[in-house]
């Protein structure tokens, strides 16, 4: 098939990669604008731009699609179908109608539940049992088209937003290669109970509450690791937690249970497993124990 393909950020660049190996003419791929990254803040293109132009494909930035003039130039692609992941965009219907086949998207969630910009994030920290792909024919709804093709995947007790994106997007390339190479393919409208949305991860809901149940402060930095991060203050420094684990201990909710790194919540506790200091690199519990110890009865602010 001529496909147009829509993606920015890494969890795209597989899906894209899985479509060129699959055999299909990429007429144009459509990213984000570079933009200021590292140190030095040079601009640096998104990772489907990078990709897209190791293999020789056409890569175009537009702010947005607004401008008849850019929905004629996507138009004049002459596409079958377009595939669009966590492109950034919203697009309007001269450009959902322009393909044959119509615009097809990777959601990574189990719709109607979590549409929106977070839904792997969000999957975790509510304590979803389960998550999983969606690859929907996309209209001019949030997230509304209907479903063509869904799989499955469980959240369990160690999964990181990270760990999970990996899988996710990995599940999603597969799913898209094989929603299209099936000509009888259908697409099931999405129920109207159980909807969710995923907002935005803001920056102040980083920071950790030892007040909740353990179960839900683990929640919490799983499904914020590694980015942007649960935190907590501790002797005027703020540490991340990437990774912990609910165990049987108790005491007042954050306060050091013992000198393992357990710090009692507001019910149980958790223990603290991966840990990154402020301007340090992440580091397991001993390595952080051995340039940092922490004595039973220390506050975590």
């Amino acid at each position: 098939m001529r496909l147009v393909f829509m993606g920015t950020p890494d969890f795209a660049v597989m899906t894209l990669k899985a479509l060129i190996d699959a055999g299909h003419d990429i007429a144009c791929v459509y990213s984000q604008p570079p933009r200021p990254a590292g140190r030095g803040m040079a601009e640096r293109p998104a990772s489907v731009h990078a990709c897209a132009a190791s293999h020789g494909i056409e890569v175009r930035t537009p702010l947005s699609f607004r401008d008849p003039g850019e929905q004629a130039r996507f138009a004049d692609l002459d596409a079958d179908a377009a595939v669009v992941v966590a492109y950034g965009l919203l697009l309007p219907k001269p450009v959902l109608d322009a393909p044959r086949r119509g615009c097809f998207n990777v959601h990574a969630s189990l719709l109607p539940r979590w549409r929106g910009a977070a839904p792997i994030q969000r999957a975790i920290m509510e304590g979803d049992r389960e998550t999983g792909i969606s690859i929907m024919r996309m209209e001019e709804g949030l997230d509304t088209g209907p479903v063509c093709r869904r799989a499955t995947i469980a959240i369990t007790p160690v999964s990181t937003a990270q760990t999970l994106h990996d899988e996710l997007a990995a599940l999603g390339a597969r799913l898209m290669v094989e929603a299209l190479a099936d000509p009888d393919l259908t697409c099931q409208p999405q129920p109207d109970q159980g909807v969710t949305y995923a907002r935005k991860i803001g920056k102040a809901e980083a920071r950790i509450s030892f007040s909740r149940p353990a179960l839900e402060v683990r929640n919490h930095i799983h499904g914020l690791s590694p980015f942007p991060g649960a935190w907590f203050e501790l002797a005027g420094t703020r540490v991340k937690v990437l990774l912990c684990e609910v165990v049987e201990a108790g005491g007042r909710p954050g306060v050091f249970c013992d000198d393992r790194l357990t710090i009692a919540c507001g019910s149980g506790a958790i223990r603290l497993i991966k840990l990154q200091r402020e301007g340090k690199a992440a580091m397991t519990a001993d390595d952080f124990l051995r340039g940092f110890p922490i004595a039973a009865g220390t506050e975590a602010r």
